[in-house]
């Protein structure tokens, strides 16, 4: 727990002023508290035993004036407490997104989405207690027990040994729940996340379960993931749940052995009535305190376990390093020198030699898994070459910076990303929206029809995943988007294949005059889309078996000759 509170400390240093007004709140409080023990004596003694009339007045304005206090210290602590609480879990939050947006791709494939969505939204939730209520809750607590247990002290320290000697022994047991709240709380946070991964999955992939009327299937399959997380947060809750009970015995025990000797001291007139009923009212005031600590210390457990789930992400080290230079010139040339890449220790990529310069349209052909798109891959820096070097304008690809690198990319893929924004939004998607140029966009993409078609124009805003258009107007959107960014290296990932061929001819007849000064690299299943490049390598099990223009690879490679079949 001392680790992760370290953790924290960067994140409370902006608000002291804050929890200075928190720790006035406390002490408001806590006094509050120690009063309203003190004030029994003279009520019991001076106004009810002795009957003094000025008490009838006095102690009654005392009481208002106690809880007075004590409501405008805890609103000042509550209030202020959850401000601290939001603003650091809102920053926690973004920092996450941040590195979680700036993982590898290796990384974000190889775990689920809904692990990352249940770390950003419930183990951040989680953490809330934490890092607000936590802190100053112990403070008033143990600051609250400190002024009462000293007052009962002070009033009989013998009668104190006897209310307070069964306190030790809830120590152990109170430790060893701890520890098992701290596994049960990580093990029903790991559960949430395949929860959420389950729910990810359903509504991603809700037109397929339509489709196969699969929706019972996938119900069966969320109960049990969710039975699972019910079972596992309840062994939690039966836990920590004991700790509240288990204090009350032991006060109880506490308070009957006050109540035993108490009354032998007020039978032989050691202490008045009044003495004994403030120090009854103050041990059990101290108690409650003692017990709020059991209770707090229970939920530390769920935090901490959140907060290193949390900060396990944090820590992550990033394969893909940082380059340090920017990319401010167009890209003129792009190298690949013996290159390889290796996925999970398997060859992806082997021996690619291969020079593209600027104007130049390279198309990429082969089966499934030959190495296209690893080579794409490599380009973008989703992937650093396991041997060999890849040069962007003579210089090594690893020392731009990522950022730089790819504001000089843009690519259409073959899975089609909209956004639930605006369509212009979409074309401009990461710069300022500029109208003119948006339409110039869609209208080289040829979907300047369709988009007029819509109800608001540019400005009709886009459902989730782009459920609003068909898969030609979305790859069309897609288009406009590469063309909007106008970037020096454009990459065709089956751009077209959801077009019909008279679409397709007049978006490459535009792409090509787009292109003209720019690196254009080609992946396709269609002849009419790589027909016109200026070279085109033939993939085969990562090696680059075969080059050339389309008549040349048509008379010369058996490879080329055997993809043509399922081409034309």
């Amino acid at each position: 727990m001392k680790k992760i509170f370290k953790r924290f400390l960067p994140y409370y240093k902006e608000y002291y002023f804050y929890f200075g007004i928190v720790l006035i709140g406390i002490l408001l409080t806590v006094t509050s508290t120690a009063a309203t023990a003190y004030i029994m004596q003279p009520m019991m003694d001076d106004m009810f035993i002795n009957k003094e009339e000025d008490m009838l007045y006095i102690i009654p304005l005392i009481l208002i004036s106690i809880y007075i206090t004590k409501g405008i210290g805890r609103y000042l602590q509550s209030a202020f407490t959850s401000f601290i609480g939001l603003s650091i879990v809102t920053t926690l939050r973004e920092e996450l997104l941040g590195k979680m947006l700036h993982f590898d791709m290796d990384f974000i494939h190889s775990n689920r989405s809904g692990e990352f969505i249940s770390r950003i939204t419930n183990d951040i939730n989680r953490i809330q207690y934490f890092v607000s209520n936590m802190l100053p809750e112990l403070i008033r607590e143990a600051l609250s027990v400190v002024a009462l247990v000293g007052y009962v002290i002070w009033l009989n320290p013998m009668l104190s040994f006897y209310a307070f000697v069964v306190l030790p022994i809830v120590i152990y047991p109170l430790i060893r729940i701890a520890k098992r709240l701290k596994k049960l709380s990580k093990r029903s946070q790991e559960k949430s996340a395949d929860v959420m991964t389950r729910l990810s999955e359903i509504f991603n992939n809700s037109e397929i379960i339509k489709a196969n009327a699969t929706e019972k299937f996938e119900l069966k399959k969320f109960e049990v993931e969710n039975q699972h997380f019910l079972k596992l947060t309840m062994k939690a809750v039966y836990t920590g749940e004991v700790v509240s009970p288990m204090l009350e015995i032991i006060g109880a025990t506490g308070l009957a052995a006050v109540i035993f000797f108490g009354a032998q001291e007020v039978y032989t007139d050691k202490m008045t009535v009044g003495e004994f009923f403030s120090f009854f009212t103050a041990v059990g005031l101290a108690l409650q305190p003692l017990r709020r600590i059991g209770s707090i210390y229970g939920k530390i457990q769920d935090a901490v376990a959140a907060s290193e789930r949390v900060f396990e992400l944090m820590d992550k080290q990033l394969n893909i390093i940082d380059g340090t230079q920017e990319l401010t010139q167009t890209i003129q040339n792009i190298e690949f020198k013996k290159v390889a890449l290796n996925y999970n220790n398997k060859p992806a990529l082997e021996n690619i030699n291969l020079t593209i310069s600027s104007g130049k349209t390279i198309a990429l052909v082969g089966d499934s898994g030959g190495g296209k798109s690893s080579l794409i891959n490599l380009l973008i820096r989703f992937y650093d070459v396991s041997s060999g070097n890849l040069e962007i304008n003579h210089h090594d690809i690893k020392s731009f910076t990522q950022k730089s690198l790819r504001e000089h990319i843009a690519i259409v893929s073959q899975r089609v990303y909209i956004f639930n924004d605006t369509l212009a939004a979409n074309v401009a998607y990461g710069h300022e929206i500029n109208e003119e140029k948006v339409l110039h966009a869609l209208k080289l993409a040829n979907a300047t029809e369709f988009v007029q078609s819509l109800y608001e124009g540019m400005h009709t805003m886009m459902e989730e995943f782009g459920s609003n258009l068909s898969g030609g107007q979305r790859q069309r959107i897609a288009i406009a988007r590469a063309i909007y960014k106008d970037a020096s290296v454009l990459i065709l990932d089956e751009a077209t294949s959801a077009l019909d061929n008279r679409s397709e001819k007049e978006i490459q007849n535009a792409l090509e005059e787009f292109a003209k000064n720019k690196i254009t690299i080609i992946i396709a299943h269609r002849l009419s889309t790589i027909e016109h490049a200026d070279e085109i390598l033939v993939f085969k099990s990562g090696e680059i078996v075969d080059r050339g223009s389309h008549i040349e690879l048509t008379q010369s490679s058996k490879a080329y000759q055997k993809l043509l079949q399922g081409l034309e």
